[in-house]
């Protein structure tokens, strides 16, 4: 026995024991009083045998009796009997020692349990009330009414069950509806439909037969998506606000509008693709003249390829209208979500729903980020389709014409590229800027020959145009007046009501098409420059006439039509006699409207120059190149005047520095770089030099037609000035192109386009100087003039009075050179730059004649030295009145060598090493015969000594 058990344990374990009785209260009362001794009870109770305190069915009296041993011994079973007493009474004590430490709680228990006991009395009671009262109410109450009840709640489930069978009717009928939204193009309306549909549906789901109309919304929901993609589609090539308004909005509503806009990407990517496939199709089978549908089942590459010539601007221009129209739906697709942004922003700040707001700000971003990035797509694909095209045809099959149209068409097509997404167009540019430089030389080249057979054709006839002609009125030239080319005056400008430069997309966004105005756009206007003679008018020419003849004592020479020199305007009113008067001898342009002077070939050239700048405006990225060929038409057109009227290898033996270095340069670099000096090529030449004798251009040859040897026409001074004038025009209209060229010259090549302004262009009135100064040479008969001066006896003892008879030759020489020159002018105006230059060199060959003839005198004496002065100032008295060139050219170089007679020695040694102008025959003749009177031979060989010391480098 290990231990005690409760109380309740205990009993149990007691009461299981038939033969042990519960000891009553005297009993405990009697044990508790009995004397003990507690351990010894515990010893007593610990030797009790465990098995007493087992289950309940334990049998003490069978397990005693068994432990009985075979023979039976009285002492010792009344000691064991009286063991088991003991354990008994011990167990007993403990037993009633803890039933009265357990009373108090007992009897409290006792209480609840009788407490209970009377609550479940009452309760009885109130059951058996109940009862009794229910038994009233099934009497009270009849049959009838509880039937009433009954009814009505069956009806209420009828009335719920009618709604839900209307409900499933309506579903049932509902794809009829959406057949007629769809037909509508309600697409918005559909797909709210079709979800409330089936929201309804999962409501009833229920019933058997919604199942089968759950499945039947869902593939209607889907034949409605797949309408909805072909709805997209059509946006590619017409957008209509409208109806895309309606798309996006029924794509809203299913929660795809991320995966609308990758579908609406493929579908423009589709779209380019079909939509040039046709065009280009459609004119291939119409050139061709089947049906063959062997066309369709081509690639675009090879069906580019049997585009033919004729039908190949008329395609290019419908291919780009067609590209056109996809780039600008996608232009308004950008701009309807812009402007939706902004609404649904504005809408979205108003609310407060953030999971909303985060969502519909994630869908813009997406929706913006894919608008953007396919800007450069969809502009990719159409340069691809275009460049393919362009290579489907060799482009140098075309006539110029032509070209330029398709270089404009290709032009505006790269212009809508930079406005739709900022590009440059580097897949076009590449392509035609290739095929352009490559047509652009050999068409240069052709037109390089053109102009020599011109040249060689040319007989230099004056070109009748009318005063007010400009280069702007040619045909070439009519791109500028349209353009914003700074070398266009604002008023030639159109004028804008908005200083905003709209966008094609901005101007055609309504309708139109930019492409159409290139097939369309035909200047109607005829040129009207050219003047039937050398007046603009007949009247005008009768009025001037008239007017004048009446002044009869004006000078003959003055007595022509008056022209004002700043205006260059022809008046029809009489002009006073002052007037005339105040005009300047050597203006012989006085007969002639002030018109540009200029030959068909100068036109030529300005109308080529027209059509390069055509091509430079439309293709800047080839600026470079064609402003290098413009050049070389400049140059070859300067050179052909140089070489026809202006090459004498006698000028530059003159000293006078009449060809200037920098003309010289310009000349050289000409004629190396561009003129083909060999009359044969080579066989044994290397094919790199035969490439460059490909780039250059024979030397030209003045027409047999054209005399520059009479003297009765000024030695061809007529032609000199059409020529050498035409030339002073062109560069001058160059100058006038300038800022355009300027413009649109890439900014590393304008060092070019300067050195050739600079060092080519600023060289061509120098040309005037040699040329006529050939004129000039000729004009007047010089020999002559120093045969009189030799026959002049120069040591007269006497100072004269009247002066010699060689200045009267001299004189009666510029008088019929004045005589000539009117005759010339009739034939064509001669500028005063060119009439002053003709006095000028005439002039200065007559003064230094006149010193070369005094340097040929033999003896001289201080009279004869006088009679030299007297000669020279009788000259220029009637020189002045012939002329009014001031001061007179030359006229120091004459007066100077005449006052040399009078230097002493030291003097005479210091002006010869200050006057190096003088030749050394000359200063020899003034050391030897002038000053040989008055000097010794020593100081003479000094002098002598002298002039050969600035001689010698010149050898």
């Amino acid at each position: 026995m290990t231990g005690l058990k409760s109380p309740q344990e205990s009993l149990s374990d007691l009461g299981a024991i038939e033969s042990l009785r519960v000891p009553g209260k005297e009993e405990f009362r009697e044990l508790r009083e009995q004397p003990s001794d507690p351990q010894a009870e515990q010893e007593l109770i610990n030797s009790i045998e465990q098995v007493y305190f087992s289950a309940d069915s334990f049998d003490i009296v069978k397990y005693e009796l068994e432990k009985l041993p075979p023979v039976l011994n009285l002492q010792e079973l009344e000691a064991y009997r009286d063991k088991l007493k003991q354990q008994q009474a011990a167990v007993s004590k403990k037993v009633a020692d803890l039933i009265l430490e357990k009373q108090p709680a007992y009897v409290k228990e006792l209480e609840r349990v009788t407490s209970l006991q009377t609550g479940l009395q009452l309760a009885a009671v109130i059951c058996t009330n109940g009862r009794r009262h229910l038994n009233i109410a099934k009497e009270g109450f009849t049959q009838a009414s509880l039937g009433l009840l009954a009814n009505q709640r069956k009806r209420q489930l009828l009335i719920g069950l009618l709604k839900s069978l209307r409900t499933i009717k309506t579903l049932q009928r509902t794809d009829v509806r959406l057949s007629e939204m769809l037909e509508e193009e309600d697409y918005p309306g559909a797909i709210q439909l079709c979800l409330e549909c089936q929201k309804a549906a999962s409501t009833f789901k229920h019933y058997s037969c919604i199942s089968e109309l759950n499945s039947k919304l869902q593939d209607t929901l889907e034949q409605i998506e797949e309408q909805l993609d072909v709805a997209l589609s059509k946006i590619c090539k017409n957008f209509d606000i409208n109806h895309y308004t309606k798309v996006q909005q029924a794509y809203r509503l299913l929660g795809k509008t991320q995966t609308a806009m990758d579908q609406l990407h493929m579908h423009f990517t589709q779209a380019i693709h079909n939509t040039v496939f046709q065009v280009v199709l459609g004119y291939v089978e119409l050139c061709a003249g089947n049906t063959d549908t062997k066309f369709q089942k081509l690639q675009y590459k090879d069906l580019c390829t049997h585009v033919t010539p004729d039908s190949y601007i008329p395609c290019l221009a419908d291919l780009c209208k067609a590209l056109w129209e996809v780039m600008l739906s996608y232009y308004r697709t950008m701009e309807w979500h812009e402007k939706h942004d902004n609404e649904v922003t504005a809408s979205v700040s108003e609310g407060s729903n953030m999971i909303g707001t985060e969502e519909t700000n994630f869908d813009r971003g997406y929706i913006k980020k894919k608008l953007e990035h396919g800007l450069t797509r969809i502009w990719q694909d159409v340069q691809l389709k275009v460049k393919t095209y362009l290579l489907g045809t060799d482009l140098s099959i075309f006539k110029y014409d032509d070209f330029i149209f398709v270089l404009d068409i290709i032009s505006r097509l790269m212009q809508v590229g930079e406005e739709f997404c900022g590009s440059k167009s580097e897949v076009l540019q590449e392509s035609i800027r290739k095929q352009s430089v490559n047509y652009f030389k050999n068409y240069h080249r052709t037109r390089l020959d053109e102009l020599r057979m011109f040249l060689e054709n040319e007989t230099w006839e004056l070109c009748p145009v009318k005063s007010n002609f400009s280069i702007l009125q040619l045909h070439e030239f009519k791109f500028m007046e349209q353009s914003r080319s700074p070398s266009v005056s604002p008023s030639k400008q159109p004028v804008s009501t908005s200083s905003k430069t709209v966008t094609l997309f901005e101007q055609y966004c309504s309708g139109g098409n930019p492409f159409e105005i290139q097939a369309n756009h035909k200047d109607e206007e005829t040129e009207d420059v050219l003047a039937s003679n050398g007046y603009e008018s007949d009247e005008q020419e009768k009025s001037a006439y008239q007017e004048y003849d009446s002044d009869s004592d004006v000078p003959e020479e003055l007595k022509r039509d008056y022209v004002d020199e700043q205006t260059g305007d022809v008046p029809v009113k009489s002009v006073s006699r002052e007037t005339l008067k105040s005009r300047k001898k050597s203006d012989y342009s006085l007969n002639k409207v002030n018109a540009p002077i200029l030959t068909n070939t100068t036109l030529n050239v300005i109308r080529l120059v027209g059509k390069y700048m055509q091509m430079m405006n439309i293709l800047k990225p080839i600026a470079f190149d064609v402003i290098h060929f413009m050049s070389q038409l400049f140059d070859y057109y300067l050179y052909a005047i140089y070489t026809f009227f202006g090459r004498n290898d006698s000028l530059e033996s003159t000293g006078l520095g009449l060809s200037s270095s920098r003309l010289r340069t310009t000349l050289n670099r000409i004629q190396e770089s561009l003129i083909d000096l060999e009359v044969s090529a080579d066989p044994t030449a290397t094919l790199t030099a035969a490439e460059e004798r490909k780039e250059k251009v024979p030397s030209p040859h003045l027409s047999h037609l054209v005399v520059l040897t009479s003297g009765d026409t000024l030695y061809g001074l007529a032609e000199r000035v059409v020529a050498t004038e035409s030339l002073v025009f062109l560069a001058e209209q160059f100058e006038f192109l300038q800022p355009h060229l300027d413009a649109v010259m890439p900014a590393v090549k304008k060092p070019f386009l300067q050195q050739f302004y600079s060092q080519t262009v600023s060289t061509a009135s120098e040309l005037r100087k040699p040329i006529y100064w050939i004129v000039a040479g000729k004009a007047l008969d010089y020999e002559q003039m120093l045969l009189l001066m030799a026959n002049v006896k120069w040591d007269v003892k006497e100072i004269m009075s009247q002066h010699n008879i060689y200045v009267d030759a001299l004189l009666k020489e510029f008088e019929q050179f004045n005589r000539r020159l009117n005759e010339v002018s009739k034939r064509v105006r001669i500028p005063l730059p060119v009439s002053n230059i003709l006095w000028e060199h005439c002039i200065r060959l007559a003064n230094r004649t006149i010193v070369e003839g005094y340097a040929n005198v033999k003896k001289c004496s201080n009279e004869g030295r006088a009679l030299m002065q007297l000669d020279f100032q009788q000259f220029l008295m009637k020189l002045e009145k012939l002329t009014d060139i001031r001061p007179i050219p030359d006229k120091e170089f004459v007066e100077t060598y005449i006052k040399a007679y009078y230097l002493t020695e030291n003097d005479m040694e210091r002006w010869i090493k200050e006057h190096r102008e003088y030749s050394t025959k000359q200063l020899t003749n003034l050391v030897n015969v002038c000053l040989g009177s008055h000097i010794n031979k020593k100081a003479r060989q000094k002098l002598l000594a002298a002039i050969d010391d600035i001689d010698r480098p010149k050898r």
